[in-house]
């Protein structure tokens, strides 16, 4: 029932006009008498008629509650809730957001100069950076221009908090589907919501400012902006690209790696022009030699190889062979050898991290490698050891597993590969990625059984003896942090191992197999020292609680 002008609730707020209205509730502009000023006022219900002509009974939303205990310039504030039982609506009052949405500026103006989207993405990317920091966070879930509201002096507000929820760690998927078709990221509909998927929503959202490109309808295919407008940075293209990718790990992480970008995108400009140079450097080179081809033919040929050969043969720093090998790989990109050349490199040096793995692989999937050779099956052999043994990614077991297991697979699935060497421990390596893959689904559903456990400690026995052929100088660190989460696996699992069968002797077998090899080690590194020690310390104890639990789990069958 529409609220006449004039109408003063509680007291106090006098009803001006309707601002907006939804299914079961209307907003209007409010005066407040007492403090003269103006509220927005959300009126629902207190009894409604649901789609299939169910009475409902409203109460209080969840995003109110929510919503009063945030406090940031970007978040509407609740200010006051009027909830009488024998009054039949509900009353919300909140600011009153002064504005345009940014959906009805694309529609009057089209897309949006580029140096204001990123000033409004930086806003919103602190908003969220806010909502995901709260114990626990909250995910925001509608990111899309109609919720976000452009304020005369040039600052955004988000609004329409009602399917913002809470994230909880153990909660594997959120009961519905909840988001703007387009907008929403491909968790939204049946997987878990999480950060990233605010990250995927404000890259989509972006998108849709600088394009005008409506990603709503079923026909809408997605498209690198520059393609709609070559003038927009190649930066903001990258950042973009990167916050939509389709699987959450291959996103920004949360909103500080994101922050950091939009702020530096034109250092990204800067590296993708540089990089645009040397491929013109490298087609200008090419041209010229295309030429000398037609006139000495073999003589080219052979100076071209010779060239390579060079580049990859240096010798010198670290810096120094790195980039006489990236030099190579621009001369013949298609040739495996530089490629394995950065790899001993990155190895030799000990340090493989997000910098080094997004120079490597932008390099890597522009070649035009064939896929059915040897060579090829060596090299992302050598790259998934890379990431297993090498990677810092987020610093954990998991994510070398996880970063190092699709080159495993490409080997393991390639009908041309099976006669490859290293065949058998590739497959070893895929084994623990398809496990760890699965494991948080598997193990939500109670649905690990005896045979996937049984897979995992076969895949973690052969990973410590192949551990005997890594002899960098990091070798004791990089031993000992695997080491340690075998250990721990064995400890912190002990219950669902023996609940599922899994043979004691075997496990213990393992424990004790992590124990020695770790009593072999010298290390002088005081993180690897510290790693070493807390393994050798907490064995007895390991021990002792594995042999209980597995007692007690034989007690209970009996």
């Amino acid at each position: 029932m529409a609220i006449e002008r004039g109408t003063v609730i509680d007291g106090k707020y006098e009803i001006l006009k309707e601002i907006g209205r939804g299914g079961m509730s209307v907003v209007y502009l409010a005066m407040d008498n007492r403090l003269n000023k103006q509220w927005a006022v959300k009126v629902l219900q207190r009894q409604g008629i649901g789609k299939n002509n169910e009475v409902i009974i409203n109460k209080v939303p969840d995003d109110t509650e929510l919503m009063k205990r945030l406090d940031h310039p970007a978040i509407p504030r609740i200010v006051d809730i009027i909830d009488r039982e024998d009054d039949p609506q509900i009353y919300i009052v909140m600011d009153y957001v002064e504005g345009e949405s940014l959906d009805k500026i694309l529609d009057e103006f089209g897309a949006q100069p580029q140096d204001l989207v990123i000033d409004w993405a930086k806003q919103i990317c602190d908003t969220l950076g806010y909502l995901h920091s709260q114990k626990p966070p909250i995910i925001y879930r509608d990111m899309k221009p109609a919720n976000i509201m452009l304020k005369p002096e040039g600052n955004i507000k988000l609004i329409d908090f009602g399917i913002a929820r809470e994230y909880k760690e153990q909660s594997l998927a959120d009961t519905t589907a909840l988001g703007t078709r387009g907008y929403a990221s491909p968790e939204h509909f049946g997987g878990r919501t999480d950060a990233r998927s605010d990250i995927y929503t404000l890259g989509m959202t972006m998108h849709h400012l600088l394009t005008g490109a409506d990603p709503r309808p079923k026909s809408y295919e997605y498209i690198p902006i520059r393609e709609y407008n070559p003038e927009l940075s190649s930066g903001l293209e990258h950042i973009i690209d990167k916050c939509t990718a389709w699987d959450p790990d291959d996103r920004y992480q949360n909103c500080n790696e994101l922050m950091y970008d939009l702020e530096h995108y034109t250092e990204i400009d800067d590296n993708f022009k540089k990089k645009q140079k040397n491929k013109l450097l490298t087609f200008i080179i090419a041209l010229g030699l295309a030429i000398v081809f037609l006139v000495v033919g073999v003589t080219s040929n052979f100076m071209v190889s010779h060239q390579y050969d060079n580049m990859i043969a240096v010798s010198g720093s670290y810096d120094d062979k790195v980039k006489s090998y990236y030099e190579a790989v621009n001369v013949s990109p298609d040739d495996t050898r530089a490629y394995s050349k950065i790899l001993d490199a990155y190895e030799g040096n000990g340090k493989f991290g997000q910098k080094e793995s997004q120079k490597f692989i932008a390099a890597f999937n522009k070649a035009n490698f064939n896929k059915s050779s040897g060579d090829y099956h060596e090299l992302i052999y050598k790259l998934g050891l890379t990431y297993f043994y090498l990677y810092t990614g987020d610093n954990t077991f998991r994510s070398r597993v996880q970063a190092a297991g699709p080159y495993f697979k490409e080997i393991v699935e390639s009908t041309d590969a099976a006669s490859f060497n290293n065949y058998s421990t590739a497959e070893n390596y895929y084994r623990m990625y398809s496990f760890y893959s699965e494991f948080i689904l598997k193990s939500s559903k109670n649905d690990i059984q005896k045979k996937d456990y049984d897979e995992l400690l076969k895949s973690f026995s052969k990973c410590l003896n192949n551990l005997e052929n890594y002899k960098n100088n990091d070798a004791s660190y990089v031993k000992l942090t695997i080491f340690q989460e075998i250990f721990n696996f064995l400890n912190t699992y002990r219950n669902s191992l023996a609940t599922c069968k899994v043979d004691e002797q075997t496990v213990l077998s393992l424990l004790d197999m992590v124990y020695s090899k770790t009593n072999t080690l010298a290390p002088t590194a005081e993180e690897s020292i510290k790693i070493r020690d807390t393994i050798l310390n907490n064995y007895n104890s390991y021990k002792e609680s594995i042999e209980t639990t597995y007692a007690n789990v034989a007690e209970r069958s009996n």
